[in-house]
């Protein structure tokens, strides 16, 4: 296969880039650092008028009929410019749950709404240490859902969310709608994201999936929130290599740039070959969407990027010295997000395990 991107998924890269580019603006993103339960508005209004909401879901219900690469490279303009929130990778996420229903009514009153970005939806399947519990703690009953979903990515302006739950014993994927007396803020390293804690008590909810499917489809959903999120990282890391480039070959010290010092040289390197690796695992496991290696490509791009964004973030911040640690510079954009990306969709532990298991067939 190749790695490069054709005609029309470059024209979808420039395009992005360019549009968020002018519409993104730095004071508005660090305020949003700060404020439990805001999030990029603008950016919502920008991805619903662009389709960007619409570009991987079917025809036959608003969509655009794209796939992952181009909600992938969508997703890479985003990580490039630290714009959005988390609704493009939550909504994906949710609408590939209701896909799998068979229940036709649920498909035609959602999927539409996400696809248009009038709804907003999360993924909840997370409990205490493991991003994908094998017996989840929350309970489907007589169609009411009990429990509790830790940190969930966009929870706090989210109008429904997927939720993994054991129904009649079975791990289940089930729907349900959010209300405020459901949603409880974090304050967190990030408040752009829009963490929140998930309380359902009986609160009313439909069933998607039951049983040994509702896992392997919970797996699949995970992975391809991650892919996203991977090109999101591999955009942010982009971003701050070119940051670092363009300070050293202007900052000059001893009477040169800063650049032409190995140690800075060295680094700047380094990120490149990173970002490169980042960004041909991102394209080849969205490739092999729906293949039988898709899991194992996806966690392989999930944890290059991880580490080219984090890499990247604490790098460029000690190339710019002093100056880079001040609010001013707005470095603290993409290390705040290169941290909660690190965590969101399962962490580097969760996806190594994974890795290592499937490739020897051996729990880690």
């Amino acid at each position: 296969m190749s790695l490069l991107y054709d005609e029309g998924q470059q024209a979808i890269a420039n395009e992005s880039r360019r549009v968020l580019d002018a519409r993104t603006d730095k004071a508005r993103l660090l305020g949003l650092l700060e404020q439990t339960g805001a999030y990029d508005s603008s950016f919502w209004e920008t991805a619903k008028e662009q389709g960007w909401t619409a570009l991987a879901l079917p025809e036959e219900f608003g969509g655009l009929a794209l796939g992952l690469t181009e909600l992938g490279i969508v997703s890479h303009a985003i990580g490039a410019g630290t714009a959005g929130a988390p609704f493009l990778t939550t909504g994906y996420g949710a609408a590939q749950a209701i896909l799998a229903s068979s229940d036709g009514s649920v498909k035609n009153e959602w999927l539409p709404r996400i696809a248009s970005g009038e709804a907003i939806a999360t993924v909840a399947f997370a409990e205490e240490q493991s991003p994908l519990p094998t017996r989840p703690t929350t309970h489907l009953s007589d169609g009411k859902l009990t429990g509790f979903k830790p940190g969930v990515a966009g929870g706090v302006q989210a109008d429904l969310a997927v939720v993994l739950a054991l129904a009649e014993g079975e791990p289940a994927l089930v729907l349900t709608r959010l209300d405020s007396s459901a949603r409880r803020p974090i304050d967190s390293f990030d408040n752009s994201r829009g963490y929140a804690n998930l309380a359902f008590d009986g609160a009313e909810a439909t069933l998607l999936v039951k049983g040994p499917a509702a896992l392997d489809k919970a797996e699949d959903i995970l992975a391809r929130m991650a892919l996203i999120t991977a090109h999101e990282q591999t955009g942010g890391a982009e971003a701050l290599m070119h940051i670092a480039r363009d300070y050293a070959v202007t900052r000059k010290a001893f009477g040169q740039p800063i650049g032409a010092f190995q140690s800075v040289k060295h680094r700047i390197a380094e990120l490149y070959g990173l970002v490169e690796i980042a960004r041909a695992n991102c394209v080849f496991a969205a490739s092999r969407e729906g293949e039988h290696d898709f899991v194992v490509a996806a966690a392989a791009a999930r944890l290059s990027a991880t580490e080219a964004y984090d890499t990247a973030a604490r790098d460029t911040v000690q190339v710019h010295g002093g100056i880079g640690v001040t609010w001013e510079a707005g470095l603290h954009l993409h290390m705040r997000r290169a941290r909660s990306l690190a965590i969101e969709c399962g962490n580097t532990m969760f996806w190594e395990d994974l890795l290592v298991e499937r490739l020897t067939g051996v729990a880690a």
